[in-house]
């Protein structure tokens, strides 16, 4: 993937990019494609290997994220003699290591103490809430208390906290709803608990070294319609791209988001009151330059704030937010490389077309061994595409362990119900196939692992 430069366009010449990021997926090739087409240097930052020097012979900068002072120093270094000119992270744990990057070579960007809030579900509910936002009520825990004492204390507690029912639990620094469960009493409370400590144990979370991953949050349940927004911050003015409603209902025990539809069917002064709450908490957490992506909730009592992170959109949902400009149209990663450039972006917009995306969600554990119908579910009036990023052999973990979907729907329509009709047939239409996970028996014990 190295550093490479197309010759498809001449106003960026000589500029070189850094992507942040994880892994070397569709997310990022597609960042790595949209700075091509500006003509852009680009050079990877990437924690996927710290021992070899090079182990996918892209010449990505081998970093650490959880080390995020460390990894910022290593790119001034590398930055001394190859000048970088902006950055993006994709996903939330380069976000940290982003933003004091940014700060460190004096390029546009968010702060790096905001960017650290925003990965931390509790100090992000006690900043939104110190502003007079709509939170719900929420406490932590440590990942090592008995949930049974919990309860107990919570009972005759002298504070006067008690466990609320329902109740959602929550890891801290996890996304995509992985680990958030909700629990309806006190049975459900413990094995919740127990679950998501399991989940924060298991070798894929503790390789992260992540500091809030030490605690469960319990937060009170808040009713009402769910919605996503994407949106930009331009040297501090907030541009909102898409409200994206989520249809199906998101009522537990687990939170799997399926449908994403735009532009949102929330009457005029609904989606007013979230453009507001959006603002309100980007000042809030102080996010000054770059993309936010937002979850909020919305009921009689007003728009509740569940999650604001300094990050776009995750996995190929982007491909739902197309933008118009004078200039043309241009892809959100587009948006995001000419924002982290100090472009002006103040004349992009989202298309007037509506469109959606459905992440397919696996909803047994197994062995994925394939698809049938796909031929079908393409032909499905308003569908543009279908990607699926599941791979024969792949084993398939659901929500709420699991962080991956089967793969990606896409439609475009003359209205959000169309665009959502066009998915739900197109999904109706796919037949997956997964087998069983055999057990492992451990050797002359006759038992499994």
């Amino acid at each position: 993937m190295g550093e490479t430069v197309s010759r498809a366009s001449t106003d960026l010449v000589g500029k070189r990019l850094l992507i942040l990021c994880t892994t070397t997926g569709y997310q990022t090739q597609a960042f790595v494609e949209a700075a091509q087409k500006l003509n852009l240097a680009v050079v990877i930052g990437s924690d996927r290997c710290h021992v070899l020097e090079d182990p996918w012979r892209d010449h990505a900068l081998p970093l650490r994220f959880e080390d995020p002072e460390a990894a910022a120093r290593a790119v001034v270094d590398y930055a001394r003699a190859n000048p970088i000119h902006g950055v993006v992270s994709l996903g939330d744990r380069p976000t940290p290591a982003a933003a004091r990057v940014s700060a460190a070579l004096g390029l546009p960007g968010h702060p790096p103490v905001a960017a650290d809030i925003c990965r931390d579900k509790y100090r992000s509910r006690l900043r939104l809430r110190a502003a007079g936002l709509n939170v719900p009520a929420f406490v932590r825990f440590s990942s090592d208390a008995d949930p049974r004492r919990i309860l107990f204390a919570s009972h005759g507690a002298a504070d006067g906290y008690r466990v609320p029912f329902p109740c959602v639990l929550k890891p801290l620094a996890l996304s995509a709803s992985r680990g958030v469960i909700r629990a309806n009493n006190p049975d459900e409370f413990v094995s919740a608990f127990e679950r998501i400590r399991s989940l924060l144990r298991s070798p894929d979370v503790q390789v992260m070294r992540d500091e809030a991953s030490r605690f469960i949050q319990v937060e009170t349940y808040v009713e009402g319609e769910e919605v996503a927004v994407e949106a930009l911050v331009d040297r501090g003015r907030l541009r909102i791209l898409a409200i994206f409603d989520k249809p199906d209902p998101l009522v537990g025990p687990f939170f799997e988001e399926t449908i994403y539809v735009t532009p949102s069917r929330g009457g005029r002064r609904t989606q007013e009151a979230i453009a507001v709450t959006l603002a309100d908490a980007v000042r809030a957490l102080d996010l000054r330059h770059g993309p936010v992506h937002a979850e909020f909730r919305v009921n009689l009592r007003g728009v509740w704030v569940l999650e604001v992170a300094a990050r776009s959109i995750g996995g190929m949902c982007s491909r739902a937010v197309r933008l118009v400009s004078p200039r043309g149209g241009l892809t959100l990663e587009e948006a995001m490389i000419r924002l982290a450039l100090g472009a002006d972006l103040s004349d992009v917009a989202r298309e007037s077309v509506s469109s959606g995306v459905m992440m397919i969600p696996i909803l047994e554990a197994g062995v994925y061994r394939g698809v049938e119908g796909l031929e079908e579910a393409l032909a499905t009036g308003g569908v543009e595409g279908i990607e699926i990023t599941a791979r024969a052999g792949q084993k398939l973990v659901p929500l709420p362990e699991g962080n991956s979907y089967l793969g990606f729907i896409f439609a475009r329509g003359g209205s959000p119900g169309r665009v959502e009709e066009a998915l739900r047939e197109a999904h109706r239409k796919l037949r997956f196939t997964v087998s069983p996970t055999l057990p492992v028996m451990a050797a002359g014990r006759g038992r499994t692992l």
